[in-house]
C-alpha cells in the first residue's frame, strides 16, 4: 500500500493533534482546522464530489445531537443552579459525609458523586475540586482526583450519551450494544479507584485502602453490567452512582464509623443550609431521574414511543437517516427538569440574566468542538463515494485505507492498539462520545478483516477515549481553574498520564482475550 496514501488519510488527525500540542489551540479551533485538511485530503486525494463532502459533514453535525445539545442543556442546568445557589447547597451537603475516614471519603466524593455528577450531565471536574480542597486535601489532589473519577463510568455519562453515539454509528439499539461496554467496567473502575489511593498515598495508601477500592469499584462496574441486562443504559451512571455511595455509607456502618460531621461546614454553608432545602437544590436532577426512569423503562409503553415511533429521521445521506429522536434525548429532558424545578429554585431576574449571560459565553464553543468531529469522522466515512453515495474503489476511502494498514500493520493483535487509539482520540477531540464517532467505522473494518468481534474491538477504543479525560488540557485546566491553581494542571498531568497508560493497557488485553 501507497505510504503517501496512509499518511494522508491519517493528516487530519495528525494535523489536529499537532495544533493542540504544539499551538496549544483549543479544541473547537483544532477541530475546524482538522475538518478543513478533511475535506481538502478528500476531494483532491481522494476524489470526494463536492456535495458528498457538504452533505457528509452537515450529516456529522446532525448525529452530533446527542452531545452537542446535551452539553448546551446540561451547561444552562448548572449555571442556573449554580446562580441560585443549588449547586452550593449541594456541595455544603457533599462535604459533611465521611469526615472519619480518608479512603471511604475519596470513594464517595470521586467515585460515587463523580460518577453521578458526570451522569446527570454535571461536571465534576469543576464541582469536586473545592470540595476536595475544602475537606483538607492538597491541591495537587484536588485536581487530580475528580479528574480520575471522570473516568470510572465516562461511556455512561451524560445519560449513557456515548453509548447512544456507538448505538448509532454501528446501526444496533442502544439496549443491545452498552453490554459490550459494560463488560470492562468492573475491572476499569477498580484500577481507577486504586489510581487514586496511589495517588495520595502511594502504595501505602492502596494496601491500607484495598477494601474499600474494590468494593466501590467492583460495585460500580458490577452495576453498569446489570443496568445494561435490564436494558436501561441511560440510567447505567446514576445507579452505579448511587451504588458506590450506599456501600461505602454501609461499609462505615459496619466500621463504626461516623457518616456525617456537620462539623466542616462554614459559616457560608450553614447559611446556604437555611436559606434552601436539600430536596429543593436537588430538584433540577431529581426530575431528571424521574423522567429519564419513566422514557427508559421497557415496561413501560414510553420507550417505545419516544425511540422508535417518534424517531424523527432526518435524511441528509440517502438511505441513511439520521434518527433525532427529540423526545426521548437526555437533553430534552434535562430542559425539561430545568423549568420544571424553577419554581423551587425561586430565580430573580437578574440571577436568571447572570446564568444566561455565563451559558452564551461558554456553551458554543464545546458545541462547536463536539459537532466538528462528527464532520470530521462523517467525511472520513464516506470519503471517495460518487454522486450516487456509492463507493466504487475501496482505495478511494480513508476509512479503508486505514483499515488495511492497522491490519496489516498489527494484524491479530490490534485489539491491543484499539484501545491506546481511542485514548489518542479522546484526548484530541476531548470527549468519548467524539473518539467513538471518529475511530468506530476504522475498528469494525479492521476487525472484519482480522476475524475479530468488531462490536467489542470498538467498544475498548471507546473505554480508551473516555480513559483520556484523565489527561484531557481541558479537563485538567477546569479543574484547575475551580481552586485556582492554573498552572498546576501540568504537573498532574505527567502523574495521570502514566496512570491512563497503565490502565489503557488492561483494558488492551482484556479486549484481547474477548476478541476472537
Amino acid at each position: 500500500m501507497d505510504l503517501l496514501t496512509i499518511f494522508l488519510a491519517i493528516l487530519p488527525i495528525l494535523v489536529v493533534l499537532v495544533l493542540l500540542l504544539w499551538r496549544k489551540m483549543a479544541a473547537d479551533t483544532a477541530g475546524v482546522f482538522g475538518w478543513v485538511v478533511t475535506a481538502l485530503v478528500a476531494a483532491f486525494i481522494f476524489r470526494t464530489p463536492l456535495p458528498i463532502l457538504l452533505k457528509a459533514s452537515l450529516a456529522g453535525g446532525v448525529a452530533s445531537f446527542p452531545i452537542t445539545l446535551m452539553v448546551a442543556a446540561s451547561l444552562l442546568q448548572i449555571f442556573i443552579m449554580i446562580e441560585t445557589g443549588a449547586l452550593g447547597r449541594v456541595v455544603a451537603f457533599i462535604k459533611t459525609i465521611s469526615p472519619g475516614d480518608v479512603i471511604v471519603q475519596i470513594m464517595i466524593v470521586n467515585i460515587g458523586f463523580g460518577t453521578l455528577l458526570a451522569a446527570l450531565g454535571a461536571t465534576p471536574v469543576s464541582i469536586l475540586p473545592p470540595i476536595m480542597l475544602a475537606l483538607g486535601y492538597s491541591s495537587f489532589v484536588a485536581i487530580a482526583l475528580p479528574v480520575l473519577g471522570y473516568d470510572a463510568l465516562c461511556t455512561y455519562a451524560l445519560l449513557g450519551v456515548p453509548v447512544v453515539v456507538f448505538s448509532g454509528f454501528v446501526g444496533l439499539p442502544v439496549e443491545e450494544v452498552g453490554g459490550y461496554f459494560a463488560r470492562f467496567m468492573p475491572v476499569i473502575s477498580t484500577c481507577i479507584a486504586l489510581g487514586m489511593l496511589w495517588i495520595v498515598g502511594g502504595w501505602k495508601m492502596v494496601g491500607r485502602g484495598l477494601l474499600p477500592a474494590l468494593l466501590s469499584g467492583l460495585t460500580a462496574g458490577f452495576i453498569a453490567i446489570g443496568m445494561n441486562a435490564l436494558h436501561l443504559t441511560p440510567l447505567t451512571g446514576v445507579a452505579a452512582g448511587l451504588g458506590v455511595v450506599l456501600v461505602m455509607l454501609l461499609y462505615l456502618r459496619l466500621m463504626r464509623k461516623p457518616l456525617r460531621d456537620r462539623g466542616v461546614l462554614s459559616e457560608a454553608d450553614r447559611v446556604m443550609e437555611k436559606r434552601l432545602p436539600l430536596w429543593a437544590a436537588l430538584a433540577p436532577w431529581l426530575i431528571l431521574v424521574f423522567f429519564a426512569t419513566i422514557v427508559n423503562l421497557p415496561a413501560l409503553p414510553f420507550y417505545t414511543l419516544t425511540f422508535q415511533t417518534l424517531a424523527m429521521p432526518v435524511e441528509i445521506i440517502p438511505g441513511a437517516p439520521e434518527k433525532v429522536r427529540l423526545f426521548w434525548q437526555a437533553y430534552f429532558w434535562i430542559m425539561v427538569s430545568t423549568l420544571l424545578a424553577l419554581p423551587l429554585l425561586k430565580p430573580n431576574r437578574q440571577q436568571m440574566g447572570a446564568a444566561l449571560k455565563k451559558w452564551l459565553k461558554r456553551a458554543p464553543r464545546p458545541m462547536l468542538a463536539s459537532a466538528v468531529f462528527f464532520a470530521i469522522a462523517y467525511l472520513m466515512n464516506h470519503s471517495g463515494k460518487d454522486l450516487t453515495w456509492t463507493l466504487v474503489d475501496p482505495s478511494q476511502n480513508m476509512i479503508a485505507v486505514l483499515a488495511n494498514a492497522s491490519a496489516a500493520l498489527f494484524g491479530r493483535f490490534y485489539p491491543l492498539a484499539a484501545p491506546y487509539l481511542g485514548l489518542l482520540a479522546g484526548f484530541v477531540s476531548g470527549s468519548e462520545a467524539s473518539a467513538i464517532a471518529m475511530l468506530t467505522r476504522l475498528h469494525l473494518t479492521t476487525a472484519d478483516k482480522i476475524g475479530a468481534v468488531g462490536l467489542l474491538v470498538a467498544a475498548v477504543s471507546g473505554i480508551g477515549g473516555g480513559l483520556a479525560s484523565v489527561i484531557s488540557p481541558a479537563k485538567l485546566q477546569n479543574a484547575s481553574a475551580a481552586i485556582g491553581k492554573i498552572g498546576e494542571e501540568a504537573g498532574v498531568l505527567r502523574v495521570t498520564f502514566v496512570i491512563s497508560v497503565v490502565i489503557t493497557a488492561v483494558a488492551a488485553i482484556m479486549a484481547m482475550v474477548w476478541a476472537f
